[in-house]
């Protein structure tokens, strides 16, 4: 049983002497679990919930859950030695200086929204602890598909939760390398990759590790089993135990021998995982694994550092103030590059010759009709974002005949003049602008598809995607602009500015390399997605697999974007992903009948920028 998810009924206080609840009486403490209780519901999306924060409370863990009290508990060590009198829950900016203690409630959240199947009577002790192992990656993919900014959250709180669940906070303890350890380690981390949660490039040293112990059909077994978990219906107890017992079988475990998860050998001493997860036999030497988990931390650690806080204006990363497509030269040249000399056939779709080193004839494989779940999702879609924009302030000019405003000389002197030939002046002198919020502001929405050979095989869902998105201004009644652009080694129109494509441009993904940097740049200066004045949203649809210098010149545009008042929304398929940060992830899988999701996800990114 992992340590966070207590379902025993002796977790009462007054029956388990084992586990003792903590009193508290500090009054900044009772207001601190006050604040949180208060919050919860919206997350775990029930109200009945009651939050302990404290030194000591979690039960000998992080953070846990205890179902049959409706109580979740957060050591307030993980607080980080912030004073908990200061903080403020229920401000979104101000969740960022205690990430990983906020980041243990979002999870525990997840345990109480999602953690409903119980073990059925008489299933294989080792089925069952090795589903319960699924189950911390299963509710954390859950948890952001059904509210995407928690990723940042979980994130924060990964490395509190791992070294917890690993055993590496225990000093006199060296994790193996034995099959079972390499599998915990598989289920802790890699398995969180496909969740969404953590990236591909943060957990390669552990990668390479379990790779190096179990092999690699090993561990494409594992990957099978653990992504039929996370798509495994919250009470099908039947089928997350039968992907235990595959899981024991894959790591060569009796299933009916049990795994202790918490790396504790009955006594309480600290096993040494050298057998096969039991505590039986000495790890040989300093372990591989635990420094490929530690570096791994180190990396999630310096990546959240830099990530902003979703929905919170003072989370967003600092930059230049917002300017016009003109502020910056290298958008409109790139614009001008991309979106120049076309020849459209009439039917939205736009072909180019793109940016130099390639041609959209390399890129698009032609066109079909959309379907009818294709076009159901695209009105779906429109519906959503008409009230999702950023209610920006735009700027009205307006005449008077007296003050206040600026005189116009040119107003005054026919003012003059009509006066003299004994007219009533009508002429209005003085010019004032104002500003104010738009109640439905217009939308500009720019798409980028990755067409490099990683995304070969999700080139469907990419195409599907991508006209559902673009059609989706033909149903929005506020005015909407959008432009789509294709980029592999080089960018390549799609769609123009304006134009709403009528049928589904299908993708080739040939290409090795990726400038997503210059994909960004076309669409701001095409779009002006860094202007005020309108609703924006970038949408990216990739892997997120790119070059370190593309990567770094795009993560820059985004945080520029970000400040500047434009969501950024990122269609993630399946596997290993690196989205840029930032930007507000959601799984792609059939984008037909995931709009729903889709349309979710691009509302909270418009919102996040408010």
């Amino acid at each position: 049983m992992s340590t966070h998810l207590i379902t025993e009924p002796t977790t009462d206080p007054t029956t388990d002497p084992t586990t003792p609840a903590v009193t508290v009486t500090d009054p900044a403490w009772l207001a601190l679990s006050a604040a949180m209780t208060d919050e919860v519901p919206v997350i775990a999306d029930r109200d009945d919930l009651l939050v302990t924060i404290a030194p000591g409370a979690g039960r000998g863990a992080p953070a846990c859950f205890l179902p049959t009290l409706a109580r979740i508990e957060v050591n307030g060590y993980h607080l980080g030695g912030v004073d908990p009198a200061t903080v403020t829950p229920h401000r979104l900016g101000d969740r960022a200086r205690y990430g990983p203690a906020w980041g243990l409630l979002v999870h525990e959240c997840a345990h109480a929204a999602h953690s409903v199947w119980e073990p059925p009577p008489g299933a294989p002790p080792g089925a069952v602890a090795a589903a319960e192992e699924l189950e911390e990656s299963r509710i954390e993919a859950v948890q952001v598909a059904r509210r995407p900014d928690d990723r940042r959250w979980l994130r924060a709180s990964a490395t509190h939760l791992i070294l917890d669940e690993s055993g590496l906070t225990d000093p006199t303890r060296t994790l193996g390398v034995s099959r079972a350890d390499a599998g915990r380690a598989a289920a802790l981390l890699l398995a969180r990759v496909d969740a969404g949660i953590l990236n591909a490039c943060e957990v390669e040293p552990v990668a390479r590790v379990v790779t190096d112990v179990l092999g690699e059909d090993t561990v494409t077994a594992l990957r099978e089993i653990w992504t039929a978990a996370h798509a495994t219906p919250d009470d099908d107890a039947e089928a997350m135990v039968d992907l235990g017992r595959r899981w024991c079988d894959a790591l060569g475990v009796d299933p009916d021998a049990g795994i202790d998860t918490a790396h504790r050998t009955p006594d309480g001493a600290p096993g040494t995982g050298d057998g096969p997860g039991d505590g039986s036999g000495p790890a040989a030497g300093p372990s591989p694994m635990s420094g490929a988990i530690s570096d791994a931390l180190r990396r999630i650690d310096a990546s959240v550092a830099h990530e902003p806080v979703p929905g919170a204006a003072d989370g967003a990363p600092a930059a230049a103030p917002a300017t016009g497509p003109a502020g910056d030269p290298a958008a409109g040249a790139a614009a001008a590059r991309v979106f120049g000399p076309a020849t459209d056939d009439g039917t939205g779709a736009v072909a180019t010759t793109g940016a130099p080193g390639g041609g959209a004839r390399d890129v698009i494989a032609g066109t079909r009709a959309p379907t009818a779940d294709e076009r159901r999702a695209a009105r779906q879609v429109g519906r959503a974002l008409d009230t999702a924009g950023v209610r920006d302030r735009v700027a009205t000019r307006t005449t008077s005949a007296l003050p206040p405003g600026r005189l116009r000389m040119r107003g005054a002197l026919a003012a003059d003049a009509q006066r003299a030939a004994g007219a009533m002046p009508t002429a209005e002198p003085f010019t004032r602008t104002t500003r104010r919020a738009v109640p439905t502001p217009p939308l500009r929405l720019g798409i980028a598809c990755d067409v490099s050979s990683s995304m070969r095989e999700f080139a469907r869902p990419v195409t599907s995607a991508a006209w559902i998105l673009a059609h989706a201004a033909a149903h929005t009644r506020v005015p909407a602009t959008t432009a789509t652009v294709a980029f592999g080694e080089a960018v390549h129109a799609i769609t123009r500015p304006g134009a709403v494509p009528d049928r589904v441009t299908r993708f080739r993904a040939p290409d090795g390399y990726e400038v997503i940097d210059e994909a960004i740049a076309a669409l701001d200066g095409a779009l002006g997605l860094s202007a005020s004045g309108a609703a924006r949203l970038l949408v990216v649809v990739s892997d997120g697999i790119f070059c370190p210098t593309p990567r770094a010149a795009a993560q820059g545009r985004v945080d520029r974007l970000r400040a500047a008042g434009c969501g950024v929304l990122w269609l993630a398929p399946r596997g290993p992903v690196e989205p840029l940060n930032g930007a507000t992830v959601v799984p792609l899988t059939d984008p037909a009948t995931t709009a729903r999701e889709i349309a979710r996800a691009a509302t909270a990114a418009l919102r996040a920028t408010r």
